[in-house]
């Protein structure tokens, strides 16, 4: 006995369910990644202002009132060791708040990303970090124009790679190294550090890698990880440069 015909319309309606489901998962994630971008940007942009604050509000007064304990040291008549003394110490309290809080400005968001652009930002944070325990160099191969948001994307995740070389692995020496290859921008870390397990780096909230990845996908790139205890790590990250159009 011979199986009976498929409905062919029945077939039809399940194949067009399926395409028109697949459609609605696409579309939802393409509203997932604008909406995670614009949270990003607006975090960055809130990052930008505060930089601005620290440096022209909190900056500029902590360097009138520097000025103004320079002058009344100066205007001191003799004999007013201990008072001297005194001022002496409140201008070098002012002159490290000072210092600190153009150190916090340049962290939240430094001028010369927007300034000059990504290369010239990375070298600056390599120059930065460079010295006291560890080695930083800085290899960029030359690049097309980029948007704000890729280049801040890419300082971001170049910060984070450097940071935890330094900092959780205590690396000698890291290589920072950026360059386009095709239609994807490659940036690579390598240390000579610790090491670590790949799988308990992503689970651990301190090393930031795994905010470092959800980041990444939002515009569509990925984060491989490379690493074993005692034998340095390797973090690779490749995003997608944006079409012509």
């Amino acid at each position: 006995m011979t199986a009976p015909p498929p409905d062919t319309a029945a077939l039809a309606e399940l194949r067009a369910q399926s395409e028109r489901l697949l459609e609605r998962l696409e579309a939802n994630e393409r509203e997932f990644r604008r909406l995670g971008r614009a949270v990003w940007n607006v975090q960055e942009d809130e990052r930008r202002r505060l930089a601005r604050e620290l440096h022209d509000g909190l900056g500029q007064n902590l360097t009138a009132l520097r000025h103004a304990l320079d002058r009344v040291l100066d205007d001191l008549p003799p004999g007013l060791d201990g008072v001297r003394a005194r001022l002496a110490d409140a201008i070098a309290l002012c002159a490290g708040s000072l210092e600190d809080t153009r150190e916090l400005s340049r962290l939240l968001r430094p001028p010369i990303l927007d300034d000059l652009g990504l290369a010239p930002a990375l070298r600056w944070l390599g120059r930065s970090l460079d010295g006291g325990a560890t080695r930083v160099v800085v290899e960029i191969e030359p690049l097309p124009p980029l948007d704000g948001e890729l280049q801040t994307l890419l300082f971001r995740v170049a910060q984070e790679a450097l940071s935890n070389a330094i900092r959780h692995a205590d690396a000698g020496s890291v290589l920072l190294r950026l360059v386009a290859r095709g239609d994807e921008l490659q940036l690579q870390a390598i240390d000579d550090g610790r090491g670590c397990d790949p799988a308990q780096a992503f689970r651990a909230g301190g090393s930031g890698l795994g905010g470092m990845r959800e980041r990444l996908r939002l515009y569509g790139g990925r984060l491989e990880l490379r690493a074993a205890p005692g034998q340095g790590t390797r973090l690779r990250v490749t995003v997608p440069l944006p079409s012509p159009a």
